[in-house]
């Protein structure tokens, strides 16, 4: 039996899998990876990305920040691809409890997937930092440069940045999800970015299944490796 055809096998037998997702499942979706060798982290900028994506940059560069925010990390245009449609259609089929990802772009909810942890929170909500009123990205956009409330304050993306905390409902749900769940499928990470990476430590059973184009720290864990795009690997299930 193949690699693919074991994934299938256990994806039949199960009906409490759980999908845990980095950049990779939104590069075939024409959105650049932060790690890889022609991502985000590699291209030229008045300063690194990860100072630039860090609270203490944004607080005070907070111009800066918004240059690099909307010419780097928005793709209104992004469609969802064949991996995001293949959970949502694992979900909808009642074997997939929850996808939880280290993505900001919204495509697994545009895909169809209800439960969706996301980790690092999201490009699509923004919030005053003054009032709180929350606006969509489309309220947002047409602002460029430091978009404003209509209170004054300054509108800031609900996104994890470096310095900060990750939100303890979502990681204590999605370490619950985890510790539950009868087969974990990691795709699309270098697992590299903690904590969200030492999520899967939490996983209990004996079907990790890990899909992702170059090796990681966590192969020898694995009880299922498959090296390829997570999009053509997954595809079967769209």
């Amino acid at each position: 039996m193949n690699e693919i055809e074991q994934l299938k096998q256990w994806i039949d037998e199960s009906d409490n899998i759980v999908f845990f997702g980095g950049a990779g499942v939104s590069t075939e979706s024409h959105i650049p990876d932060f790690r890889s060798v022609d991502g985000l982290y590699n291209q030229q900028y008045d300063f690194p990305p990860e100072t630039i994506l860090s609270h203490s940059f944004f607080t005070r560069n907070t111009e800066e920040f918004y240059r690099f925010y909307w010419d780097k990390m928005i793709f209104e245009d992004a469609e969802p691809n064949p991996a995001h449609k293949a959970l949502a259609n694992l979900e909808k089929m009642g074997k997939l409890k929850a996808v939880i990802t280290q993505n900001i772009d919204g495509l697994h909810q545009k895909a169809g997937s209800r439960e969706v942890l996301e980790l690092h929170g999201s490009v699509l909500r923004n919030y005053c930092m003054s009032c709180r009123k929350f606006y969509g990205l489309k309220d947002i956009l047409p602002q460029k440069g430091i978009p404003k409330c209509s209170c004054g304050g300054t509108i800031k993306p609900d996104v994890v940045l470096y310095e900060e905390g990750l939100d303890s409902y979502i990681l204590e749900k999605s370490i619950s999800y985890i510790q539950n769940a009868d087969v974990l499928i990691i795709g699309g990470t270098s697992l590299a970015v903690y904590p969200a990476a030492g999520l899967i430590d939490y996983y209990r059973g004996n079907k990790l299944v890990l899909i992702n184009k170059s090796k990681t720290s966590r192969n020898a864990h694995a009880d299922l490796e498959i090296n390829g795009a997570i999009g053509e690997t997954l595809g079967v299930f769209a």
